[in-house]
């Protein structure tokens, strides 16, 4: 993405994240038993979507009460957008399109919410009725996005939606060809993903340009980098959740599954991923410099950490043994992650500068770092 009105097809968000991120989650070969874990997770998020989309409306209006001002324009902009997904989604649009203004009374028939589509054909498939699951890594997922969904921030609350909507497609896609291919069934037979993607002029579609039409309303071009920062962070959040529950069903599957985590810098220049439990465990630790700098360690091995971008801004501080590479933005001075004594191969990041919403508790162990070689050697044999 290189300006707001550039959703050229080489420059689409969709298509980016494509690039970036290679084949969608679902759209590995998964077994029955997988999808039929998946398909409760799946329905779950369905069910609570179009509730936390208007729901987040509501956080927005009582702003606009507590400043004593009229809604702003970005507030109706986006009102209006999830309005119309909120209609969609309970059955109210498909029902009108058929039968018109004469087809109004008929929306209480909540059969058609698309939610209810996902439970009649994942039941069918399953060969039982099924119940939404709201495993912990979907909760803390419907959490965090409604946290976007109803932020204060424009720009933040753009990049949700348009990630949202422009995910959904390609994730409903990779999900109806593994559905297919898993249970040997006729596409056209799954209502769901029929309307969605299916047929000759498919709704998703729809919901992307209007989502992405959205970028040019809001999004000014001095702030458009901060907005593909946070479209990518929103985009990130969906695709993880798919890659989670995607796991869930295979063999030894479970919530304990590591996860990425994204954190940065204060100031945004250094950008970096780990791969760790959703729960995770912490040290802290009274040496000197984390004492001073209020360091709370979460240690994992190189191949668990990557830098994502501004490795260039990074400083070096070494000092008594010389053996802890202490890493600071030269920029803002916060100091993310380094290369730890106890572990030079590997590093010590800053729970601190990790992004929240993906993480669901954070336990946290005491080191006498002031008496370190007496602590080490106890950390060791435990």
């Amino acid at each position: 993405m290189q300006q707001p009105s550039g959703l050229s097809a080489g420059d689409h968000p969709v298509h980016q994240a494509r690039a970036r991120f290679g084949p969608h989650p679902f759209a590995a070969e998964m077994s029955k038993e997988q999808l039929a874990t998946l398909l409760p997770e799946y329905f779950a998020m369905s069910q609570a979507f179009p509730y936390l989309q208007s729901g987040s409306q509501s956080d927005l209006i009582f702003d606009a009460m507590h400043r004593n001002r009229s809604v702003p324009k970005d507030v109706e902009l986006t009102s209006v957008v999830a309005n119309f997904i909120c209609w969609d989604e309970t059955g109210g649009h498909g029902r009108v399109l058929k039968g018109g203004n004469a087809a109004l009374p008929d929306i209480l028939d909540t059969d058609s919410f698309h939610a209810n589509l996902v439970r009649r054909d994942a039941s069918r498939l399953l060969g039982r009725p099924i119940q939404p699951s709201y495993s912990s890594t979907t909760r803390r997922y419907l959490r965090a996005l409604y946290h976007g969904l109803s932020s204060t921030d424009a720009i933040v609350r753009c990049a949700y939606m348009v990630a949202f909507e422009l995910h959904a497609a390609e994730m409903i896609q990779a999900l109806w060809g593994s559905v297919v291919k898993t249970f040997d069934v006729r596409s056209d037979d799954l209502e769901y993903f029929r309307i969605h993607v299916g047929g000759e002029d498919p709704a998703e579609k729809y919901h992307g340009e209007m989502t992405s039409r959205l970028i040019s309303e809001l999004v000014p071009i001095d702030a458009y980098s901060r907005f593909s920062d946070e479209y990518d962070r929103a985009y990130r959040l969906n695709l993880e959740w798919c890659r989670n529950v995607a796991r869930s069903g295979s063999p030894g599957g479970d919530d304990r599954l590591e996860i990425e985590h994204y954190g940065r810098c204060h100031c945004g220049s250094v950008k970096f991923c780990v791969r760790a439990p959703q729960d995770v465990a912490a040290v802290s630790c009274n040496c000197s410099i984390c004492d001073m700098s209020g360091f709370l360690h979460l240690l994992v091995p190189g191949d668990k950490f990557r830098i994502e971008c501004g490795e260039e801004f990074l400083t070096t501080y070494k000092f008594n043994s010389n053996i802890a590479h202490h890493t600071f933005c030269r920029i803002c001075g916060v100091k993310p992650f380094y290369r730890p004594r106890s572990n030079p191969a590997g590093f010590s990041v800053n729970v601190r500068c990790l992004d929240k919403t993906t993480i669901e508790s954070i336990t946290v162990d005491e080191f006498d770092g002031e008496n370190w070689e007496q602590a080490i050697r106890s950390w060791q044999i435990q």
